[in-house]
Formats: C-alpha cells, sequence, structure tokens
C-alpha cells in the first residue's frame, strides 16, 4: 500500500535538505504560490556552505530567499537559535520577513502547533522551542547563530557609515563555528563587500585553507540560469560578437538562445548588464556605477590595456601635481608627458608629515624634474607664518607652480578629458588608480539621490592631486607657467585631440 503524504513527511522530517525542498511555500515569479524547491544555484550555495559565506551573484537567482527559509527552518527544528537579516533599506528588510512570515504561515498546521509564534511582530518571530529570526538595517545588541546580510555591496557603495556599523558591531554578534551569509551583485572596486570578495576569492584560487572566520566565496554567473534564454534572434553586432567571442576563449559556451537573452537584456541595462547580470567575478565590477566620476573612463583604460608597466624614462622630465592637505593626506603624481601619451610612472600619498618632509621624498628620488604643480591655494598666507606655501617650498628647494583656479566640477571634467590619454603603472600607482576607481558624488540619504558634489573620503586625495595634473597640464604643454589664460580642457583637447 502506497504511504501518503503525511507519513512519508514524518519519516524524512529530520532530512534537512528534504525540508528545505517540500515544507515551505513561496510566491513564484509568476505571482503563484508554490513549493520551493532549491534551483541551480542554491542546490550550489547549500552543498558548498562554509560557516562564512560571501556570495558574488546575478540577479533574480533567489539567494536572499532560499538563505532566508534555510534560518527559518533551523529555527523551528532547533531550539534557542537566533537568526537575524539585515538590509540595506527597511522596505528591503520588511520584503524579505515578508516571504518568511509568509513561508511560516503555509507550513501544516500540525508543525505550527507545535511551533507557535509567541512573539509575532512587524520585524520578529519568535518561535516556543526559544529560537527567533529578526531583520532590520542593522542588528547590533543581540547574539545570533545564523546572520544574512543581503545586498551589502549597495550598504558599501550608498551607506558607508552603515556598512562600518554592520562590520564593527552586527558581524560581531556572531561567533566563530555559526553562519554568516554575505550576499550582493557588484557595486564598484571600494568598501567592504569589495574587500570581503576579493580576499576570499584569492584564498579560493590559492586553495588556502580557511578557518571558521575566513570567508568561503561563491560566484554565480547569468549564464548558469535556464530561464535566461529566448528564442528570439537578434542581430550580433562586432562589439557583441567581439565578447562572445571572449567568454568562449574563457570557456564559456553560451548557445543562441543565451544570445539572444543577452543582446536583449543588454539593450535596457546599458553600462548596468556587466554588474546585474557579470559572466565572471572580474568582469562585475569592471561597470559603470551610479555616482562615479570616472568609472567610464576608468573601464575603458582597461580595456585598451593602459594599467601594466609603465617605466620611467630617463631621456623625458618628470613632472609632479599635488594636493597639499593641511590637516590632512598629501598626495603627489609623477608623470612624464611624450606625444600625446600622459605616462603616470609613480604616486606617493600620506599623512601627518610636514611640507619638508614631501619635498625631500621627491628630490631624493632619481628623476630629472620639470614642473612641479599645486593647487591654486598654495598662494594663501598662512596664519602662523605670514608666508605662502609657495615661498615656503622655494625655500626648501622646489618651485610650485599653481594650477589654474577652476572650480571642482570643471576640474572634473578636465580629468576626464586627459583619461582617454593615460597609462599607468599598476605597482607604483596602485592606490592612485583605486582612488580614481572610486572617486565619487555624495550620497544624499534624505533625498535618497547622489548630490552634485564628491564625496570627501580616502579617494579624494589622490582624485585631487589628479585633478591638479589636469588642471595644470596646459603649464607643461605650453612651456610656460602662466598658461597664457587657456581654459585648461579646452587647451588639452586643442593639443592632443578628441579623447577616446
Amino acid at each position: 500500500m502506497a504511504k501518503s503524504a503525511l507519513e512519508i513527511a514524518q519519516e524524512r522530517i529530520n532530512d534537512p535538505y528534504w525540508r528545505i525542498n517540500n515544507l515551505y511555500h513561496i510566491v513564484n515569479k509568476q505571482g503563484v504560490k508554490s513549493v520551493f524547491k532549491l534551483n541551480w544555484a542554491q542546490k550550489q550555495l547549500y552543498n558548498d556552505m562554509w560557516y562564512c559565506n560571501v556570495i558574488l551573484k546575478a540577479r533574480q537567482l533567489g539567494i536572499s530567499t532560499f538563505v532566508s527559509l534555510l534560518f527559518l527552518d533551523r529555527c523551528i527544528f532547533n531550539s534557542n537559535i537566533s537568526a537575524g537579516i539585515i538590509a540595506h533599506t527597511l522596505e528591503d528588510a520588511q520584503q524579505l520577513f515578508r516571504r518568511v512570515k509568509f513561508a511560516y504561515d503555509n507550513l501544516p498546521q500540525e508543525l505550527r502547533d507545535l511551533r507557535s509564534a509567541e512573539n509575532d511582530t512587524a520585524n520578529m518571530l519568535k518561535f516556543s522551542n526559544g529560537s527567533s529570526i529578526r531583520v532590520g538595517t542593522s542588528l547590533r545588541s543581540s547574539t545570533f547563530q545564523f546572520l544574512h546580510i543581503s545586498e551589502f555591496g549597495k550598504i558599501c557603495a550608498k551607506y558607508p557609515d552603515k556598512a562600518q556599523e554592520i562590520i564593527t558591531g552586527s558581524l560581531n554578534t556572531v561567533a566563530p563555528g555559526q553562519y554568516v551569509f554575505i550576499e550582493s551583485t557588484a557595486e564598484g572596486r571600494d568598501g567592504y563587500f569589495y574587500d570581503i570578495c576579493k580576499k576570499a576569492q584569492q584564498d579560493k584560487e590559492n586553495k588556502t585553507e580557511l578557518s571558521k572566520l575566513d570567508f568561503r566565496f561563491h560566484f554565480f554567473p547569468w549564464y548558469g540560469e535556464p530561464t535566461y534564454r529566448i528564442g528570439n534572434t537578434f542581430p550580433i553586432n562586432d562589439e557583441m560578437q567581439k565578447y562572445f567571442d571572449h567568454l568562449k576563449e574563457t570557456g564559456v559556451l553560451l548557445d543562441e538562445e543565451q544570445k539572444a537573452w543577452y543582446i536583449a537584456r543588454e539593450t535596457t541595462q546599458k553600462d548596468d548588464m556587466r554588474r546585474e547580470y557579470p559572466s565572471s567575478p572580474e568582469e562585475s565590477w569592471e561597470v559603470t556605477n551610479e555616482g562615479l566620476y570616472y568609472c567610464k573612463q576608468m573601464t575603458a583604460i582597461r580595456a585598451s590595456k593602459r594599467i601594466g608597466f609603465v617605466p620611467h624614462e630617463p631621456e623625458l622630465l618628470v613632472h609632479t601635481a599635488w594636493d597639499l592637505g593641511y590637516n590632512d593626506s598629501n598626495s603627489i603624481v609623477y608623470f612624464q608627458v611624450h606625444n600625446k601619451e600622459i605616462r603616470i610612472i609613480d604616486y606617493d600619498e600620506g599623512s601627518g608629515e610636514s611640507l619638508a618632509h614631501w619635498i625631500t621624498l621627491v628630490k631624493s628620488k632619481d628623476y630629472a624634474y620639470g614642473k612641479h604643480i599645486a593647487p591654486h591655494d598654495i598662494m594663501v598666507h598662512e596664519y602662523t607664518s605670514g608666508m605662502t606655501r609657495q615661498s615656503t617650498a622655494r625655500k626648501l628647494g622646489l618651485n610650485f607652480i599653481p594650477a589654474q583656479k577652476v572650480d571642482i566640477i570643471p576640474g572634473i571634467d578636465s580629468v576626464r578629458s586627459i583619461l582617454g590619454r593615460c597609462w599607468f603603472d599598476e605597482k607604483k600607482c596602485v592606490k592612485l588608480i583605486k582612488a580614481l576607481d572610486n572617486y565619487k558624488k555624495e550620497w544624499d540619504e534624505r533625498g535618497v539621490c547622489w548630490r552634485s558634489q564628491p564625496l570627501h573620503n580616502w579617494a579624494s586625495h589622490g582624485a585631487d592631486a589628479f585633478r591638479t595634473l589636469a588642471t595644470g597640464l596646459c603649464y607643461i604643454l605650453n612651456n610656460n607657467e602662466n598658461g597664457n589664460g587657456h581654459n585648461p580642457t579646452n587647451y588639452i583637447r586643442e593639443r592632443f585631440g578628441p579623447t577616446r
């Protein structure tokens, strides 16, 4: 006699893999209530789980839904378990909680009677076995055995203070040997999510043995999702064909329906396509990101392989461009100009040192110097000495030329106009490259939009020194110290031609 569904459930209730595939209901993408079943990405994550997991992914693969249901399952079938879910906005946190609540409310009545929700609020379920699951935008005060941080890349990009609070507060609520899941799409080459991903990816590539506090790297590309294909066919232009050929060279073989889906999706996603639907971890960071000033230009620099070994040429003069902080970091860009190329060969940055220290450092290098460009405010008299910093530097053996006084946004445009001609030494200029990658607008949390002015953070120092280079380059190209009144951006375009 065939067993009933109830008899099968009673036999297999102690199997967590069976439970996750049979007990819980969701509302699927078509808006229909259905039994949750692990898809390919969720199954891979389930089978490859570690204590600390960082997940870089394409969109709409159901990772956050899976982790939420996994936490619910662990709370229901284990006593005194605390699980926390963090989202980047209150609305998203409440949405995740509604998924948990829906799954709980649709459990068999017998099971809900055994595990009643004693404290059922808008952001917390506390069960009769002492276990609980909470959601919020930051969870600091409790101790958790399971912690899920959803879309952490977005939190890092738009709410850096909140990201720091999560790292220093929420993560420290989880003891070694408990479970953490951090997942997100990529949001630029900056912040905790990027750093955690790169470290975990490197550990995976090196086959490093992980401790219980080390993160295991998981990556789920768009082409792994079987529904990301359509039957229509589209013409494949040269750029798309080159992209598909590149994927083939890396071992990614796409069928015609996958290519058609990608082309159709790319027409609406445009520059965000590789962030939202990456084919590789490296590609996910090579994207245009809202709020970043130079992302398009830096992506083009990488595509044309202009970051690499850029040697010092002894027959060419070395020029410097400075950002002089008074109670802040000092930054120095070293560069050479050859025909239409601007070669960035070296970079120094630091804080807490005197002007004399930096001048001594510059003079200690084995370079034949040309001009030294400083921000326009080098002409301002200091209150304590009554002297300008230009005069102080001249006494120390360095003659600064003040760059033209240009507002920040036109100065940013000047940088954009020269980046198409720049080459960067990847080892000596690593901090400068990272600064240019991450120089961005300030986020207005109340208005939920980007402000027009830059965010002042660590990336500002290198970016400001490079803006000095852009606004002072006309002095070097024109071989004098006044620029003849040229607009920096227009003058560079006159000398270099259109930028790439």
